[in-house]
């Protein structure tokens, strides 16, 4: 979610509506690999003669298709949709405060510079963590909620509400509907990274070039979303880990920071353990920035068109009634001479 770099002609809830629009198609499209990411970074390598310790289902997953193969076998078509509808709610209300308090926060900053110009990059990527960082306090208790939908059997799954109520009423109480807060905070480096991989390889990669064809520039989005996944994939695998419900391994016992749960991977899998999943995390996240930004930018459109519109009959309006009180004017001018 990294900054755009002109001053949106939408008011704050505009440009959060669009953004949480193109947020939600992208997700619904691609949720699939959102639920497999999930499972295959919850789940704890087991030894050769150790039981089975997937939460989920009692399964082991050794690859992106062996997951849906599984998922699919055990649960249908239905399982790889698993906590869709709260999944749907977070990830639009993530987005809607993020295109908000971004676009809030740019316009109060530009309006507080004396000499007007266009942010620099290092401000353009500090005004968009402030809006994530912001967007993270409000919206991460949906995100908690659905990542333990995703994460237990068939049998175990209850709706949105009962979800949220198990988590208050676990030893966290309400605060362990912010679990894993820290790390997302820490999380909102991940766009700057992205943006910076992207000015940086397209430098190297194409010295001296203005424009980029559009295939150009996908690869260049492509690479630099990988680089920025693989770079925060440790505290993306640690954050699933807080919000999940803890590894048989634990006896019930939940993690205390993302600290803890990187060194409990680090014991049991080694240091590989804190990329597991990162084939589905980093095809998820090329395809959803490119369903996000394309379905944003249509919407963006759309709602200028209608502002436009309306402005036009607006001004309409004004401009008749403006007329029929100079018509009354004249007409009563005569009598007022009189």
């Amino acid at each position: 979610m990294a900054g755009q770099s002109k001053i949106a002609p939408l008011p704050p809830w505009g440009s959060a509506i669009a953004g949480a629009s193109g947020a939600v198609l992208a997700n619904a499209i691609v949720y699939p690999l959102d639920i497999v990411k999930t499972r295959l970074q919850v789940q704890v390598k087991r030894k050769p003669s150790a039981e089975p310790t997937n939460p989920a289902d009692g399964e082991h997953y050794t690859s992106t298709l062996d997951a849906i193969n599984k998922i699919v076998r055990d649960d249908g078509v239905a399982g790889l949709y698993a906590g869709l509808t709260g999944s749907l709610i977070g990830v639009a209300s993530t987005n809607f405060a993020y295109f908000y308090w971004y676009t809030v926060v740019r316009t109060l900053y530009i309006s507080s510079q004396k000499i007007q110009g266009k942010p620099s990059t290092a401000i353009e990527l500090s005004l968009g963590a402030v809006a994530g960082a912001v967007a993270q306090l409000f919206t991460i208790p949906v995100a908690v909620v659905t990542t333990r939908q995703q994460t237990v059997s068939k049998l175990e799954r209850k709706g949105l509400i009962a979800t949220g109520r198990e988590v208050v009423n676990s030893e966290d109480g309400w605060t362990g509907l912010w679990r894993g807060l820290k790390a997302s905070l820490v999380l909102v480096v991940n766009p700057a990274i992205t943006y910076g991989a992207y000015q940086r390889l397209r430098d190297v990669l194409y010295p001296g070039k203005t424009t980029l064809r559009p295939w150009e520039a996908f690869i260049l989005g492509s690479m630099s979303k990988a680089l920025a996944t693989i770079a925060t994939q440790p505290l993306i695998v640690a954050k699933v880990g807080l919000q999940s419900k803890p590894p048989p391994a634990r006896d019930g016992k939940p993690f205390k920071s993302f600290i803890e749960v990187m060194s409990f991977i680090i014991e049991h899998e080694g240091l590989l353990g804190l990329f597991k999943g990162i084939g589905p995390q980093i095809l998820k996240g090329l395809l959803v920035q490119g369903f996000l930004m394309m379905t944003k930018e249509r919407v963006e459109l759309l709602f200028i068109l209608l502002f436009r519109y309306l402005r036009k009959i607006r001004t309409e309006k004004l401009q008749k009634l403006a007329d029929l009180a100079a018509e009354r004017a004249r007409a009563s001018a005569p009598i007022l001479v009189k």
